[in-house]
């Protein structure tokens, strides 16, 4: 009779609170629709590894399906990889080509990065727990996911939530920071732009030399930036459609889909429900912030030197987040509310690419010099 009524007996108010975050998790990706792809997922994960004697996890000595797919795509980073391949092909480095100066936005703003590193440490976390929490500023999940995974495993769920649900609360955390930090003129600020074409070759030359020289400069990153590239390649090289289409679509589906749920599954209440868990989203949303304020007041910062038709709308540079490319459209709407017919979306979206090396490049930084201080 016992064993009958053992899942009832085995639950406690961490179990209750966990399936309370986990439907609140898929709540906002039904209701509000943030990121449905990512979130439903993680939600639904979180309320599986939470039900009684976590079954799904391990049961009578043996691994269940969510430890098998996190040993098999999360410890040994093979997700996070096979991500960056299905986001290299689909991203155009058109826009940034045709306005190479939008490369600079990419990394003012990782400024979140490093200023929440420097929290952290104040907060007690050493080196490398605090590197992998700042990396949630990049705003980009893989990433966050691959630096943590290599510095701080024991951080992995809390710093693999915050990153996923912070990209998809960007319509709600950029706009007032943008406010904040900007006049209504300079957010109406117009902006030209002209089409150019770009030559075949240098979309094809651009992943290989990206990759090289960052492997030359920084090895560890050749993982994040190779995968990127090898991806990109595949779209650009005009021969390989059928892959380029089952990058972008059928891997993109599928491992965003088993990547959601592995980690729901890091999401274990006797692991998450504690004090350094709700400091590191805490520092999350920080970061965040920190990453949208660093882009705009570099376009403030610029625009004192240039005359004034050639004045760039602030708003732009908290486009240089990882989030593509929903902060570009974040940015195009935002524009629009303010003055009907002004379009900056190319130039958001040159932004929102650069972000997306950005991000990647202070992954590698991140990877290659920590290590070297933290001995």
């Amino acid at each position: 009779m016992h064993d009958l009524f053992i899942g009832f007996t085995s639950l406690g108010w961490q179990q209750a609170l966990m399936y309370a975050v986990g439907l609140a998790l898929i709540w906002l990706a039904v209701h509000k629709e943030y990121e449905p792809m990512l979130l439903l997922p993680i939600g639904f994960g979180a309320i599986l590894v939470n039900l009684p004697l976590s079954v799904v996890w391990e049961h009578e000595g043996s691994a269940g399906f969510l430890k098998v797919l996190y040993e098999g795509g999360i410890a040994n980073e093979l997700f996070p990889i096979l991500i960056f391949i299905a986001v290299g092909a689909m991203i155009d480095f058109g826009p940034l080509f045709k306005n190479p100066f939008m490369i600079f936005f990419g990394a003012a703003a990782q400024l979140g990065i490093f200023a929440t590193m420097i929290i952290a440490t104040l907060l007690g976390f050493d080196l490398k727990a605090a590197a992998s929490i700042g990396i949630i500023g990049a705003a980009d999940g893989p990433t966050a996911i691959y630096v943590a995974n290599k510095f701080a495993k024991d951080y992995l769920g809390p710093i693999s939530v915050a990153a996923y649900s912070y990209m998809a609360l960007v319509p709600l955390i950029q706009p007032p920071v943008i406010r904040l930090l900007t006049t209504k003129k300079e957010r109406r600020i117009h902006m030209a732009y002209h089409e150019s074409g770009v030559p075949k070759w240098l979309k094809i030359f651009f992943p290989i030399s990206v990759t090289m020289i960052s492997g030359i400069v920084a090895p560890i990153s050749v993982p994040l930036v190779g995968s990127l590239m090898f991806g990109n390649l595949i779209r650009e090289s005009g021969v390989l459609e059928r892959l380029s289409q089952a990058a972008q679509n059928e891997l993109a589906n599928l491992v965003t889909l088993l990547l959601g749920i592995t980690i729901g599954s890091s999401m274990r209440a006797d692991k998450f429900l504690n004090l350094t868990t709700l400091m590191i989203l805490g520092m999350g949303l920080v970061a965040f912030v920190f990453d949208t304020a660093g882009g705009v007041l570099f376009a403030k910062l610029i625009n004192l030197f240039l005359p004034a038709d050639r004045k760039i709308n602030p708003m732009i540079g908290a486009c240089g987040i990882s989030a593509f490319p929903m902060s570009g459209r974040v940015i195009q709407k935002m524009a629009a509310e303010e003055e009907r017919g002004n379009i900056i979306l190319m130039h958001a979206i040159g932004a929102n690419v650069s972000g997306q090396l950005g991000s990647i490049i202070a992954g590698g930084m991140v990877l290659a010099l920590v290590p070297l201080f933290a001995k």
